[in-house]
């Protein structure tokens, strides 16, 4: 099977071509730079340089490919320009939708994200329930978008597939300092970490390999013009440190911390772009996420594609043991 993905440099692109490329399938992995440190290699992988905002780079890339993966995105917790968001996660869209229409390909599975369902009252959220409020954030808004403009297409006749994962965690790419694996790295490494105050958020961790699987899984037996939370363990993230510590025996310090602290945090930084010119990790906006309950349900994704969720301390002793080799 010949297959177009991208978003390979990425967390989840990088290991999900990893696991296509072990499988046997022949892999068009299109990527702006083939000489950088995150390009996964192997024999089956064939690498095009070029980028989803380069329609023809697109269609050179994916040509004689039956399958294509679209988990591409840019994703920033802070933008001094909108466009760094929604150029690539909407126009880009547009562009691999494009490409893969001309070129007829099979089957197309979109990677969107549970932040476009975002927080519920109490229940784990669902694929149909509607979202309590307003886009706060524009990567959020911008893979709404994106998520619209592939449904739109599977209206018209493409078979895609849509896919949200949660905050997906494990063995892989540690990128930005606030993605799950820095923060988990942080904490086995210098011994802290920050959890909302009081201790009654919860947040869906997703492990890295399940949401590899549930990619395939949705190629294989996924419905057209659906969409699967690939999901994993609901849980505050004060729990998920403690755990943490239990697996690894790491005695490192759970700093529980109120909203306005971290706001003015975020304020600080904010300041100091303005001074520096060094962008700051997190918005205010963002910190928001972190007191609001961020649960979702996979139920749909295991009945329907067989997803499966790995047990929190096998994911953690895994995740663990890699980042302590990095």
């Amino acid at each position: 099977m010949k297959i177009f993905i991208t978003g390979a440099t990425g967390f989840i692109g990088h290991s999900l071509t990893m696991k296509l490329a072990e499988r046997g399938d022949e892999v068009h992995a299109l990527v702006r730079n083939p000489e950088s440190g995150n390009v996964p290699h192997h024999p089956n992988i064939r690498l095009h340089r070029g980028d989803i905002m380069d329609a023809p780079s697109i269609t050179h890339a994916m040509k004689g490919c039956e399958q294509v993966f679209h988990t591409a995105a840019s994703i920033k917790f802070w933008s001094k320009y909108p466009d760094d968001l929604f150029k690539p996660n909407v126009e880009g869209t547009v562009n691999v939708l494009d490409a893969a229409a001309r070129s007829g390909v099979s089957r197309f599975v979109f990677t969107s994200t549970c932040g476009v369902i975002g927080p519920g009252l109490g229940e784990p959220m669902t694929e149909n329930d509607p979202r309590i409020i307003g886009y706060e954030l524009d990567y959020e808004l911008s893979k709404k978008m994106g998520e619209d403009i592939a449904f739109q297409y599977a209206q018209k006749g493409m078979d895609i597939i849509v896919v949200s994962p949660s905050k997906v965690y494990g063995p892989g790419i540690v990128s930005h300092a606030l993605t799950a694996n820095a923060v988990i790295n942080k904490f086995l490494k210098k011994g802290i970490a920050i959890t909302p105050y009081p201790n009654r958020y919860k947040s869906c961790f997703a492990f890295i390999e399940d949401v590899v699987n549930g990619h395939m899984l949705a190629m294989e037996k996924g419905k057209t013009g659906e969409k699967y939370i690939l999901g994993g363990i609901n849980i505050s993230n004060k729990e998920f440190f403690t755990r943490i510590q239990k697996v690894s025996s790491c005695k490192g310090l759970i700093i529980e911390t109120r909203k306005n602290f971290i706001k003015g945090w975020a304020i600080c930084q904010l300041l100091g772009q303005k001074i520096s010119g060094r962008p700051p990790l997190f918005s205010c906006k963002s910190v928001d996420h972190l007191f609001k309950n961020y649960c979702f349900s996979s139920e749909k994704a295991i009945r329907e594609l067989g997803y499966r969720i790995t047990p929190l301390d096998e994911a953690l002793h895994q995740t663990i043991e890699y980042l302590k080799h990095q």
